[in-house]
């Protein structure tokens, strides 16, 4: 942010130092995927912001692209081809705008100043909300995986009916609460700042599992399935939620001219991962894979464990590092005498409980995460980068190939983040 709007919320804050050069409160996450380094004297290498930007489009998405191509049918691929490069085409409008002003140092200052305070405001909103429910939908991710591989039956506690599922999410939450009141998250930055190796591992080995562990890929899936087709493409959509950590990569870069380059890697290596996984999963479970896919890896299989622990480490890492920003945005809402230890530990506690009854009550991941990438992945990392960049660099006030293009993305986003919004919402109300 610029320095007048500067704040503790995380979004203005270098994502990953480098390595020996910690701040207090800095290698804060600001997006859903998903942690990324940069670097507090922004002199990052070229290398460095790849492996960045990596790990900012890397994340627990990965799970559910074969779910989203089971549901859409092989030509639903193509749809990730499209949202890809619409979004690889948004993050260099991105790039764009902070060329034009060099005080620019985040998402909400590009929406400031495109839109005054009601930009920043609604930029804000968007990226907050998202981070939320992503750390929600970890919760449920969790206790999905565990309550696969211990399963245990209904109990009562205090006259409450508790199920497997619903009992490791309350044990995850619990494990978790102690690390969102840490002040430095310098150590769990490095260790969750792993989403592209974790994502390697988690393709090799369930590979793996159906190349040389007997699952096999046997499965021949289906051409089109119109009805799949919007939870495929939402699913999709919320693979590539990270811009909001564009702006501080590329502020933190050395060489700003080489940026694009940085994005086009990123977004090459991260959707052949992403197209990668979704094949494999389809073909070794077909229509029947799970929202998840390490739900529905055999159990017994030493591949298959590999992939599932390493599922299950990385969203409790990055958990607090996804609420900081919003119980430090929240803490600034608050009157300066207020703004103290005690205060910044009960905000975050309320976080954790709040998210904690949401994923009881809402315990469908894919669903959750589709209604994620239909409404907020798509307005985040589509809409109002169009929008804040036709205002902000004056294109829409003349017609060309470019305002078309724009003006094309907006209109076809709008009826994705439409049709998809719909479709989680009758999928969340009918499973309740």
């Amino acid at each position: 942010m610029t320095e007048k709007h500067s704040n503790n919320s995380g979004l203005s804050v270098p994502l990953l130092p480098e390595w020996g050069h910690h701040d207090k409160g800095q290698a804060i996450a600001a997006e859903k995927a998903i942690a990324s380094h940069a670097s507090s004297d922004r002199n990052v290498s070229f290398f460095r912001t790849c492996i960045n930007g990596l790990n900012a489009i890397s994340g627990v998405g990965i799970l559910s692209v074969p779910y989203a191509l089971a549901s859409g049918g092989w030509i639903s691929l193509g749809f990730l081809l499209v949202f890809a490069t619409a979004a690889f085409y948004t993050a260099i409008l991105m790039k764009r705008c902070l060329d034009l002003n060099p005080n620019l140092r985040s998402y909400p200052d590009i929406g400031e100043l495109a839109f005054g305070k009601i930009g920043r405001l609604l930029v804000s909103a968007v990226i907050y909300t998202e981070l939320y429910l992503v750390s929600t939908g970890f919760l449920i991710l969790e206790g999905d995986n565990l309550n696969n591989i211990f399963p245990i039956g209904e109990f009562q506690i205090a006259g409450l009916t508790i199920n497997g599922q619903q009992f490791f999410v309350i044990l995850v939450a619990i494990i978790i609460l102690p690390t969102v009141w840490l002040d430095n998250l310098s150590l769990l930055s490095y260790v969750s700042a792993s989403g592209v190796f974790a994502s390697a591992i988690i393709i090799l080995s369930i590979t793996w599992t159906g190349a040389l562990d007997g699952v096999g890929f046997n499965q021949k899936g289906t051409l089109v399935n119109w009805n799949g087709i919007p939870t495929a493409v939402s699913l999709y959509a919320f693979c590539y939620c990270a811009h909001p950590v564009f702006p501080t990569l590329y502020t933190s870069m050395k060489s700003k001219q080489q940026f694009s380059t940085v994005l086009l890697i990123s977004f090459v290596l991260s959707t052949a991962g992403y197209a990668a996984m979704a094949v494999i999963g389809y073909l070794m479970f077909g229509p029947a894979v799970e929202s998840q896919v390490t739900l529905s890896l055999p159990l017994d299989k030493v591949s298959s464990k590999i992939a599932i622990y390493t599922t299950l480490v990385n969203p409790i890492c990055k958990f607090a590092l996804m609420a900081t920003p919003i119980t430090n945005a929240l803490n600034d809402l608050l009157p300066r005498r207020y703004r103290n230890r005690v205060t910044n530990i009960l905000v975050s506690t309320v976080l954790v409980i709040s998210s904690t009854i949401v994923a009881l009550s809402v315990p469908f991941f894919a669903y959750l995460m589709s209604l994620v990438g239909a409404f907020l992945s798509v307005t985040a990392s589509i809409l109002l980068v169009c929008l804040c960049y036709l205002k902000i660099s004056g294109t829409y006030k003349k017609f060309g190939i470019e305002t078309v293009i724009i003006v094309v993305i907006v209109i076809a986003a709008i009826a994705i983040g439409i049709s998809g919004t719909y479709t989680s919402i009758l999928d969340i109300v009918e499973h309740l």
